[in-house]
């Protein structure tokens, strides 16, 4: 053993050549050529070739005939150079491989039911089935690391602008944040059950009140709501709260721990100040509250053109209430019917009541003024395709933001190494629900615009909010805002929301006596890491980042959850399981 030491395969250079090394890992290709042997061995930090010789090493020769794929081993050699012309650019170690003088099997491994290695086939049920084999694929490796440096740089920095980390508890009493509260039956107290935390809102907020004036935490939140590709039920926040501060307190904040993070991380210099977009405004141009701004496709309303049409379509949608936007493709005149009706198909699967371009049908019902009015107004060319939907504003609003993303892929206009950084701000105090119904903006707690209190009570869509998002190449990384701190203003929005006195003081009624004991004004935001990874790492899945997650239907498939309850369980909480009607199946 004298001699060696214990370095990682990745590791590696041309300056260890004549280095004696001890390595351990696990076995990837194995390539037999006519009496020598070849493996990839690899590890966290990477892999390189291992070189058995009969002539040198017989006894770790025969043994190295006997390796599989995933075996771990042991393997002593000494670091020596490729033969000219046997480099490997593609690997970090390619200069150098090592020749084996001995090597040990320390575990054997069945056939994995994939490669493992980064363009793996394997559909994602046998890849979370089978996790702790997917995690060993060098891709989810550097993630893992990546998301590790990530936390690291975001601890270092709030400590140095004096944050103090706080953690908050898990069990927490169920109130409105959006989504479902995960609930936990308490075995002491039958009938009543604890919710786990889908953000520790209202705790940061009673932190403010206790006097921590600068609180911070890698926080665990929980949200029983349905999966999409971008979001999760367990979900990791760095979540923050300040007082005695205003937006541009909590903008300047965040934007300098970005730089910090891209700089530690990527070694990316970020600029600043961040671009701003007003909700509405950001709306109506790019279709979405959460705009990617790595392409330049912008949709314009031309609603006022249209209002004495001949048009039916355009005529009916806009008496009604409604609105025409548009969005010229650029070069789009040479696209298929194919490929515009299935536009048309994306269009109707998000609502609309059909989708229409020009030139096109609906080119004979319009003006020469109209037409000329609405290629000017989504600024086409002569060789531009102009698309149009005629619907509701909200509607219209997410159709045309689909199609400007579904364009933006198809005709390859997004410039995939641009960090494109924008905060929405400022954003509205309510907006609708699915019902049509007025419902929170951000969140019950949010302040209001000071200078839209007239309107709360009769115009309650049009008040701002002092609300913020940031984006970043069309994925919200963080969202926050300045929060309510006077007891009477806290609960007209809770009525204005529909909530009963009685109701307020069940669910709120410890937080609004809390504002009766000297609260500062403060405000705060999240910033949720998994999506973030999801944007540093270009991934559209955020099932990629996260390190065991569920799948879109809330299982486990590697531990097999959720499960049944042992019986004796269920009867000392005092629960009984009601199985569901095979309607609600």
């Amino acid at each position: 053993m004298s001699g060696f030491t214990a370095p990682h395969c990745g590791s590696l250079r041309a300056g260890d050549v004549g280095r004696d090394v001890e390595l351990y890992g696990w076995v990837g290709r194995r390539r037999d050529h006519g009496g020598l042997i070849f493996i990839d061995l690899r590890d966290r930090w990477g892999d390189v070739q291992v070189v058995f010789n009969p002539a040198d090493a017989p006894a770790a020769h025969t043994a190295a005939s006997e390796l599989r794929s995933e075996f771990v081993v042991r393997v002593k050699g000494t670091v020596g150079r490729r033969p000219k012309g046997n480099e490997n650019p593609r690997m970090a170690t390619g200069d150098v491989e090592v020749t084996a003088s001995e090597l040990e099997v320390i575990s054997i491994a069945k056939t994995p039911p994939f490669q493992i290695e980064d363009e793996v086939e394997a559909d994602e049920a046998t890849r979370l089935k089978y996790r702790y084999l997917d995690l060993r694929r060098p891709r989810m490796q550097r993630m893992l690391e990546m998301r590790h440096r990530v936390v690291k740089a975001m601890h270092r920095y709030m400590d140095e602008h004096e944050f103090v980390e706080v953690e908050t508890p898990m069990l927490l009493k169920g109130t409105p944040e959006g989504s479902r509260d995960f609930i936990v039956p308490s075995r002491l107290h039958p009938g009543n059950f604890f919710a786990l935390p889908q953000s520790p809102q209202q705790l940061k907020q009673l932190l403010m009140v206790a006097g921590v004036g600068r609180y911070y935490q890698i926080a665990r939140c929980l949200r029983d709501e349905d999966l999409r590709a971008d979001r999760v039920v367990e979900i990791t926040q760095l979540d923050v709260e300040m007082s005695f501060c205003d937006e541009e307190d909590v903008l300047t904040l965040v934007e300098g721990l970005w730089v910090q993070v891209w700089k530690d991380v990527l070694g990316i210099d970020i600029k600043t100040p961040m671009p701003r977009l007003d909700m509405q405004e950001s709306l109506l141009r790019y279709g979405t509250d959460k705009p990617d701004l790595r392409y330049e496709l912008e949709i314009s309303d031309v609603s006022h053109a249209l209002r004495e049409t001949n048009a039916t379509i355009l005529r009916s949608a806009l008496a009604e209430g409604g609105v025409v936007r548009c969005l010229a493709v650029p070069g789009g005149r040479d696209m298929s019917r194919r490929e515009l009706d299935e536009l048309a198909l994306i269009a109707k699967g998000a609502g609309a009541k059909g989708l229409a371009w020009l030139p096109g049908p609906l080119d004979r019902h319009l003006s020469e003024g109209e037409l000329s009015a609405i290629r000017s107004s989504a600024g086409a060319g002569d060789q531009d395709l102009v698309l149009m939907v005629a619907d509701r504003r909200r509607k219209a609003e997410t159709v045309m933001g689909l199609l400007r993303r579904e364009i933006a892929r198809r005709r390859k206009l997004i410039r995939d190494g641009e960090w494109k950084f924008t905060w929405i701000y400022p954003m509205y105090l309510f907006e609708e629900d699915d019902q049509g119904k007025l419902t929170y903006g951000h969140h019950p707690f949010t302040s209001p615009w000071p200078q839209d209190m007239h309107l709360i009570d009769t115009q309650p869509y049009a008040v701002r909010a002092r609300a913020y998002d940031c984006v970043l190449n069309g994925v919200e990384i963080a969202g926050g805002s300045i929060r309510i701190h006077e007891r009477a203003l806290q609960e007209r929005v809770f009525e204005i929301l529909g909530m009963s006195h009685e109701r307020i003081q069940e669910q709120f009624g410890h937080l609004l006596d809390a504002f009766e004991y000297g609260v500062p004004p403060h405000g705060g935001i999240a910033s949720g890491i998994d999506r973030l990874m999801m944007a540093m790492n270009r991934t559209d899945n955020i099932r990629d980042v996260v390190p065991f997650p569920k799948t879109q239907s809330h299982q486990d498939l590697m531990l097999g959850a959720p499960s049944p309850v042992d019986p004796a369980l269920l009867k000392e909480l005092h629960i009984k399981v009601v199985p569901p009607d095979k309607s609600d199946r």
